[in-house]
């Protein structure tokens, strides 16, 4: 089992930025890529970015290219997601995920094993 813990949401005006952690605990050694996804109230969850764990290529959607990085310290065993220019369209519970699988897109939920309790990110107009 790996159990994630995202911190670093908050409410930030248009144009601010965030950093969010997500600190991975347990068999961290089963993770292949770790992933952000964000939830809006009334839609689904989606892809925000991965990163694999040993090489470090990254991956993102295109709503937040240029404007987000995603990137992590393997010592600490810890993803961060640093996000510029935030626009309230960007308002959501942003999530940590953990895959353990090697191959594939990981750009979809279902490639993902392990999830953290989401963390709350408010962008003001």
């Amino acid at each position: 089992q790996v159990q994630l813990v995202e911190s670093g949401g908050g409410l930030v005006q248009a144009g601010g930025s965030l950093r969010l952690s997500c600190a991975a605990s347990g068999r961290t050694f089963s993770m292949n890529a770790m992933g952000w996804f964000r939830q809006a109230p009334g839609k689904e969850r989606e892809f925000v970015a991965r990163i694999s764990w040993s090489a470090g290529s990254t991956v993102y959607a295109d709503s937040v290219k240029g404007r987000f990085t995603i990137s992590r310290d393997n010592a600490k065993n810890t993803v961060y997601l640093q996000m510029n220019s935030l626009k309230p369209e960007d308002t959501a519970v942003y999530y940590c995920a953990a895959a353990r699988r090697g191959y594939g897109s990981r750009l979809t939920t279902t490639e993902y094993d392990y999830w953290g309790q989401g963390t709350q990110v408010t962008v003001s107009s």
